[in-house]
């Protein structure tokens, strides 16, 4: 069984992980009001992703014997300018959640706690990834800033991304 420390940590995370998901839809909503349905379909999927995250956390609290507690959750932004201030501030969210993952995994540590410990390498390697998908969809937008036809391509590339 795991810390009371850290259950408040980690429900912590799944409603932040809840948040993110939010955040993704509406950035998903706003690519669809914008004519970008390659792009909304992309932020469709992370939305999707990081429900799984939350109900991942989530699985491991009630496996540690825990309950897990829900909180409020703050409306996100709804509007962007364009995608690539969409992909700016996703990535900026995606280093705010690995400071997260790192705080929770610097408490296991600390803790001894060695089943949370092995439980957020998944995460810790999950956000790697996270980051590198946004930075490579800003160095493809910032490629296309200046022809619109380049922006529909890559609106095109960015919905070709499948769910796992």
């Amino acid at each position: 069984m795991i810390s009371k420390k850290m259950a408040k940590a980690i429900n912590t995370q799944i409603n932040r992980e809840f948040y993110s998901a939010f955040l993704y839809l509406a950035m998903a909503n706003d690519a669809m009001d914008k004519g970008f349905k390659g792009t909304a379909g992309w932020f469709t999927i992370q939305f999707k992703e990081e429900q799984e995250h939350a109900l991942r956390f989530a699985k491991y609290l009630q496996e540690q014997g825990t309950k897990v507690e829900l909180d409020d959750l703050a409306a996100p932004k709804a509007e962007w300018k364009g995608l690539l201030e969409m992909f700016k501030d996703a990535l900026a969210h995606e280093k705010k959640v690995t400071a997260w993952i790192n705080e929770l995994n610097a408490l296991a540590i600390a803790e001894k706690d060695y089943a949370s410990q092995n439980m957020l390498v998944w995460f810790i390697n999950e956000q790697i990834e996270e980051e590198a998908n946004c930075t490579d969809a800003i160095w493809m937008l910032e490629m296309s800033a200046d022809s619109k036809g380049a922006l529909f391509m890559a609106d095109k590339t960015l919905g070709k991304r499948k769910d796992d």
